[in-house]
């Protein structure tokens, strides 16, 4: 896999193949499922087991009740499937050997590239999954398929497939170089980062740079550039990251619902008020602090307090 202009992300890195042609294969998926070596993660509410920087999987007889979907098979040519638990599990299973329920945003930076992608896939699937046992057409009761990919209707047998909601992220610049981050009203205080909103329906992804710059800071951008793309699995989408350009930085002007507070920050202004603990930065696990430190030109350590 080629490495994106952002350099390392978090969420985008995996080895799995995902043997897709083996999701209709029955004889082939029981088989895998009953082989010893077969491994599974257990996921609930968004978290799996997890101990240190490695994924804590348990073999297939150990799962308890609930859907199953296929992953892929690794490197080593181990399959790999998720259950989606019925309810909740225990705290933990083995608190003497370090094994944790955690999410993505806490380990996602930590597990190596086979672990975060299993992890990131698990959980996108099992986000669809939670939300969707119902048909969109009649309302009737879906049925899982293809090892996981597909819900049919028992009713009407209408095929429904795992969504993916695109949205862009985008480090904008003025002409002097500075970058523009904004406050939500939701987070902390001092919590700033780029800018992001939803693709919306018949939009292409440069015309939605535009439009959610102009709607959250009255900033009209030219020179939209595509960067990279990482999955963010909250619950469903996909952040494409681009950078643009402001005509005019004076026009700063906030919405007051998306975006409360915005500022131009030059790279020392940056860099000084996160050592401070003025600002709080994105966590190394969102491409939004790529795209920052892409802009800044290296990594920006950590200040007291963060994310």
């Amino acid at each position: 896999m080629s490495e994106a202009p952002l350099g390392w992300l978090a969420l985008a890195r995996t080895t799995i193949d995902e043997v897709s042609e083996r999701r209709k294969d029955p004889e082939w998926l029981a088989a895998a499922w009953a082989e010893e070596t077969t491994r599974v993660l257990r996921v609930f509410a968004g978290r799996t087991l997890v101990t240190g920087d490695r994924l804590a999987s348990v073999a297939p007889h150990e799962t308890r009740p609930g859907e199953r979907f296929l992953l892929g098979v690794d490197e080593d040519q181990t399959v790999w499937f998720a259950v989606l638990e019925e309810t909740e599990p225990e705290p933990t299973d083995s608190p003497e050997d370090g094994i944790v329920w955690a999410g993505l945003r806490e380990v996602g930076a930590l597990l190596g590239d086979r672990d975060a992608g299993l992890f990131v896939h698990a959980v996108a699937l099992a986000n669809w999954h939670a939300t969707h046992p119902h048909c969109a057409r009649c309302g009737a009761r879906t049925t899982v398929e293809s090892a996981g990919h597909v819900r049919r209707c028992v009713a009407c047998a209408a095929e429904h497939f795992p969504r993916t909601d695109p949205a862009v992220i985008v480090l904008v610049t003025d002409d002097d170089g500075r970058a523009l981050l904004g406050h939500n009203p939701q987070w902390p205080a001092g919590r700033f980062s780029t800018l992001a909103g939803f693709v919306e329906p018949g939009e292409s992804a440069e015309r939605a740079v535009v439009r959610e710059i102009k709607e959250e800071s009255g900033i009209d951008v030219v020179d939209v550039r595509y960067l990279a793309s990482q999955p963010w699995p909250f619950p469903s989408s996909l952040m494409l990251g681009f950078s643009a350009r402001a005509v005019d930085a004076g026009a700063l002007c906030v919405d007051g619902v998306e975006i409360s507070e915005a500022r131009w920050f030059s790279r020392p202004d940056l860099r000084d008020a996160v050592a401070s603990g003025e600002v709080l930065f994105p966590p190394s696990v969102s491409i939004a602090r790529k795209l920052v430190e892409h802009w800044y030109g290296g990594p920006i350590p950590d200040g007291p307090a963060g994310w």
